[in-house]
């Protein structure tokens, strides 16, 4: 009698299966030498877990409880009074750190004021995303400044108003060079290093060695800082 063929193995049904979650790619690694340590200080404790709960998640940046050199201080104040100001002198001047500043409002006869105490980014608290805390941290560790477009123009506007004609007085041609005062006036105008570089057929390490001369020539603190120098001195 022929024996019947060999029955089948049936898979299992999948229809009533659990989907399998979806899994997260991990985070690239940075190693801790090239991390940018930044210290937080906020006026209340949600705020500040609120700031670090959002900076965690980006390897690029290592939080620590205190602020000193080769630290960003990232500072959250909702106005700009002189306590904050006090603040924001002690971290740079006092700690040697990189400043960010984080405000709710900055007074147009405040912007000087701040951009003085050594501040090289500024962030508006509605627009604080995780993204946009970390490009301005990452930005003032390189020395770099970086300002929401409203207050660029207010801060030329308002030192232009300061100016003294101090461009015609002995000396400006010792102060500033004439290749100083085209690299300022293009960085005034918001161009990046790269964009400098291409307007006056200079390398791009010219540029950053212009910016890196006059910063410590003139114990400037950033890019923003010089821009203000140079507006209130009449140099551009």
């Amino acid at each position: 009698m022929p024996s019947s063929p060999p029955a089948c193995a049936v898979p299992a049904s999948t229809e009533n299966a659990a989907p399998t979650a979806p899994t997260a790619s991990p985070a690239p690694f940075v190693p801790t030498a090239n991390r940018v340590r930044v210290a937080v200080t906020a006026p209340d404790p949600i705020t500040h877990e609120g700031v670090l709960s959002q900076l965690r998640r980006h390897p690029e940046v290592e939080l620590c409880k205190s602020s000193g050199p080769a630290t960003v201080a990232l500072l959250i104040e909702d106005t700009i009074d002189d306590a904050a100001l006090t603040r924001l002198r002690r971290a740079v001047r006092s700690e040697g750190s990189r400043a960010v500043l984080v405000a709710g409002t900055v007074r147009e006869h405040e912007l000087l004021d701040v951009v003085e105490c050594g501040v090289g980014a500024i962030v508006w608290r509605h627009e604080a995303t995780a993204q946009r805390l970390v490009r301005a941290v990452l930005t003032a560790a390189k020395g770099g400044g970086d300002l929401p477009a409203d207050l660029l123009a207010q801060l030329i506007a308002q030192v232009r108003r300061l100016q003294n004609d101090s461009a015609d007085q002995p000396g400006f041609l010792v102060s500033f060079t004439k290749r100083e005062v085209d690299v300022v006036r293009l960085v005034a105008d918001g161009f990046d290093n790269s964009e400098i570089a291409l307007k006056l057929s200079y390398s791009e390490r010219t540029v950053k060695n212009v910016m890196y001369g006059l910063t410590t020539r003139l114990h400037l603190r950033n890019r923003a800082h010089v821009v203000a120098y140079a507006l209130r001195e009449g140099f551009i």
